[in-house]
């Protein structure tokens, strides 16, 4: 018997033995009844007031019967939550089954039910036999049947950045528990244990709190040992697996650490922002190789990792790497953005070749328009934006008394800046620098006057400008940052309302897990100055939009990387001190002054 087993079946017996109280507990009123019934049959309690007391005790009993029976009910039927993952049939894996099946008949332990895939740097085994997953249609085949063995969750990026023999080690101590899961105590207290959860999760969502109130109760008092049963499974699990490959399992832990560093990189830096424009990313698998390639290439303490992709990639074991992989990408997409089931015109995948163009280059062209646009929300009558400090000197979209513009003072924005909503609305944008719309836009807005100070339409100068003026408290840096912070908090309504349509259509719902905070009003400010700056230089200067597999978004000059842009713009946003971002625009020949294309 393996280390830590008998640990775990005495901490599961502590766990039903909460269970057994419980009940025992519901049944006490029944039990106080049926003795006052029996003695007052039998003579034994004679006289007026027990007869009183033995209805009352016998209303107690059956009322506390009903409830119990429910919450009982409740406990039973309620579906544990279910991991939303991507199933693997055997027929899309036939030699990943084949490697889990003899890891299962080395450690003599059954043998998963299913393999499933899932969008993180981990794995577990998940029991899907519940009897509401079959009703719900959650579970289906042999994963649901009573008593099957539970589900194989594998991390998708262990796949594609591991090699074979390093995914068959880190899943040997995992395909173990299978064992310690098969015991009829702990398989009995962990059902118990997702029971209350599940009654914590229903009695909360349906506003029943004499539901949920005595399921954390029973909650709080097995917390302990269940998580002490758990352990002592893992312990059992790990000491069945010593004898397989435990030597390489060491090396494997490693590239574990790498994987995870790599795809938190990839999701936050690279897919994010192509989430936030309507896109996904098809084959984010795929790119953690390249994303950990150059984290090794980078990094001094992993310069041997990349050395062991000359051997067999265990996403080899799949018939159709491509599809599972499209397939874990979109669902990478719903569970930490909460974006739509199905790729549609508002929602549809993006290649890593086209990434630059389809998304960078859009997110730029949004954010400056969604900047300029929030520049004319807060200008006045005259076009000048005035913020909690007042004017600050920077012209709105409309030129002022005594400009040359045709349209007269007062008169709405120029047709520059007119698809700039539009634009940051998410509507369909030019693929790239080289749309269609692109020539005869710029030659529109080159031959547009400008406004006496030289600020005005959708300029790089005007923003310069603006934020200069607007250094110290209570400035229109401030009254800019809480208009674009309000602005695509509208945008995000938005995009949730047409997400709940989708789901009143039928789409399943998945949890949602953000990969980042909420970004502060400064940071959204700095994030679409930059964006300002690269349009500019994209426009008069020759840059071009581009990739880092880490960094993700980057402006390219000459095809090389510039990444001393951002420490620029922050003095520009914080301090208002220009200075150092117009020095860095002159080295490169970006033209302020020259009007910048928003779509």
């Amino acid at each position: 018997m393996e280390a830590g087993v008998p640990s775990a079946r005495s901490r599961a017996l502590a766990v039903l033995r909460v269970r057994s109280r419980a009940l025992a507990v519901a049944l006490l009123p029944a039990a106080a009844a049926v003795v006052l019934v029996a003695a007052r049959a039998t003579g034994r309690l004679a006289g007026e007031p027990w007869a009183a007391v033995t209805l009352v005790v016998c209303a107690v009993a059956a009322l506390v019967l009903l409830l119990g029976g429910i919450f009982a009910a409740v406990v039973l039927r309620a579906g544990p939550a279910v991991t939303p993952t991507v199933p693997l049939s055997e027929a899309a894996a036939p030699d990943l089954y084949r490697l889990v099946r003899d890891l299962a008949d080395r450690m003599d332990v059954p043998p998963p039910s299913a393999i499933a895939l899932t969008p993180d740097c981990d794995s577990w085994l998940e029991d899907r036999t519940h009897a509401a997953h079959r009703r719900g249609g959650i579970a289906g085949g042999p994963q649901s049947a009573p008593g099957a063995a539970p589900v194989l969750v594998i991390g998708s990026p262990f796949l594609w950045w591991m090699r074979v023999a390093e995914l068959r080690a880190v899943l040997a101590p995992v395909v173990a528990g299978t064992g310690p899961s098969a015991h009829p105590d702990i398989a009995d207290a962990r059902g118990f244990v997702r029971g209350l959860d599940a009654a914590v999760d229903v009695g909360g969502r349906r506003g029943l709190g004499w539901i949920a109130a005595p399921a954390r109760l029973l909650l709080r008092l097995c917390r302990t040992d269940a998580a002490e049963m758990e352990r002592g499974v893992a312990a059992a699990a790990s000491d069945r697996a010593q004898g397989v490959d435990y030597g390489l399992r060491i090396v494997a832990q490693e590239q574990v650490g790498l994987a995870y560093a790599g795809w938190d990189r990839l999701l936050t830096r690279v897919a994010l922002p192509a989430w936030r424009m309507g896109r996904w990313p098809a084959h984010l698998d795929a790119g953690v190789v390249s994303a950990l390639t150059e984290l090794s290439r980078r990094d001094r303490l992993a310069e041997g990792f990349t050395s062991r992709l000359g051997e067999r990639p265990a996403c080899d074991l799949l018939e159709q790497p491509g599809v599972i992989d499209e397939a874990t990408s979109l669902l990478a997409a719903r569970l930490f953005h909460g974006g739509p089931a199905e790729a549609g015109p508002e929602w549809s995948p993006v290649e890593w070749a086209a990434y630059p163009e389809e998304v960078v280059y859009r997110k730029w062209r949004a954010e400056a328009a969604r900047l300029h646009a929030a520049l004319d929300a807060l200008a006045g009558p005259e076009g000048r934006p005035t913020g909690p400090g007042g004017p600050h000197g920077c012209a709105g979209p409309t030129a002022s008394a005594g400009s040359a513009s045709p349209a007269g003072a007062g008169s709405a924005a120029p047709a520059s800046v007119a698809p700039a909503a539009a634009g940051a609305a998410g509507s369909p944008a030019p693929s790239g620098p080289s749309g269609a719309a692109g020539p005869a836009t710029i030659e529109a807005a080159d031959a547009a006057p400008h406004a006496v100070d030289g600020f005005a339409g959708p300029t790089l100068e005007r923003v310069l400008g603006c934020l200069t003026n607007a250094s110290g408290e209570g400035a229109l840096g401030e009254a800019l940052a809480g208009r674009l912070s309000a602005d695509l908090a509208r945008e995000e309504r938005t995009a949730d309302t047409a997400a709940g349509a989708g789901k009143a259509r039928g789409a399943d719902a998945v949890p949602l897990f953000p990969l980042q905070p909420p970004r502060s009003g400064r940071d959204l400010l700095a994030d679409h100055v930059t964006a300002m700056v690269c349009c500019a230089a994209v426009d008069s200067a020759g840059a071009a939009p581009g990739m880092d597999w880490l960094d993700g978004p980057v402006l390219l000059v000459g095809g090389d990387r510039r990444s001393d842009l951002a420490p620029r713009v922050l003095c520009l946003v914080e301090d208002g001190d220009p200075e150092p971002l117009r020095e860095w625009l002159s080295a490169l020949g970006v033209r302020t002054e020259k009007p910048v294309r928003l779509v």
